[in-house]
């Protein structure tokens, strides 16, 4: 038997919603704890095929639903604008009866970061840019009506009545690797997400340290920020590995067990796929379902 980590599924917006649906209530069904969409417009390798949107994805997941958290594996500011970015998210909340978890991150580099033909940030922008979205994303989720003016974004009376079922707001987890995002998410986030520090290509091993790494430097940066550890939720995104966590039941159990010996609370997974990222047999989760109930 695994340890009792929340495990969470993410499920890639491929599907029209008539076979869609079936995933997400099976997600639920099995018995996980959460379950996930990417929000990008378009990614990696799979940018010509299928690809739905983020939000009414989520808003229809939670329709079929009625347990599970429901969640972004992470929302960006590469083209969201917090004041709308807010209202659709106070809306699924609502929905979805306070079931709503806000992943957030930087914004990759990406096929996203080009799509609306703005000029890439440098280094330093994006984290700025990344702190100013989650500060001020907060600001709009905790009080009906917010002005700011910012670097990178702005508001003026922006409404936001009724606010989210989920008081103060939704939690946010913050996704951060590098050193100054890692400042960002233990000022801003309710918990950390994070997908490693080492390229998959130099091994499982080297990965795994790569997660140790960066597990204590997120330590700090939460002292630095003068909030204890133990207080913040832990997700690790087990399929930034060399090894996908689901090419079989050991696998997985093995990977679990090494993310609780670093102190995460939660652990994320991917659907089994037919062909290319994340391709396995969806009867290796249906047997983690197993072992976790």
């Amino acid at each position: 038997m695994v340890p009792r980590i929340r495990v969470g599924v993410v499920l890639l917006p491929q599907l029209r919603w008539a076979q869609a649906r079936e995933r997400w209530r099976a997600v639920e069904d099995m018995g996980f704890d959460s379950a996930w969409t990417y929000d990008h417009l378009a990614w990696r390798e799979l940018a010509d095929e299928p690809w739905f949107a983020t939000i009414p994805t989520l808003t229809a997941a939670a329709t079929v639903t009625s347990r599970i958290r429901l969640g972004t594996w992470v929302a960006s500011p590469n083209y969201r604008h917090p004041v709308p970015f807010a209202k659709e998210l106070m809306t699924l909340d609502d929905v979805s009866d306070g079931r709503l978890v806000v992943g957030i991150g930087a914004g990759g580099t990406g096929w996203d970061a080009d799509v609306l033909s703005a000029p890439r940030p440098t280094p330093g922008q994006r984290v700025r840019r990344f702190d100013e979205f989650c500060e001020l994303l907060d600001q709009l989720l905790t009080q009906p009506s917010t002005t700011r003016h910012g670097e990178w974004f702005s508001a003026v009376g922006a409404r936001m009545v009724p606010g989210p079922v989920q008081r103060p707001r939704p939690p946010f987890v913050v996704a951060a690797n590098g050193r100054r995002a890692l400042q960002v998410a233990a000022s801003r986030g309710d918990a950390w997400a994070t997908t490693g520090t080492t390229d998959p290509k130099d091994g499982q091993e080297a990965w795994w340290r790569g997660v140790a790494e960066v597990t204590a430097r997120f330590e700090q940066a939460l002292v630095d920020a003068g909030r204890r550890p133990a207080e913040v939720d832990r997700y690790l995104d087990l399929d930034s590995a060399a090894v996908y966590s689901l090419s079989s039941r050991e696998a997985f159990a093995d990977a679990v067990g090494r993310a609780g010996e670093l102190g995460f609370t939660d652990v994320v997974t991917h659907w089994p796929r037919d062909r290319g990222p994340y391709a396995g047999d969806v009867r290796v989760l249906e047997q983690v379902a197993a072992d976790l109930g």
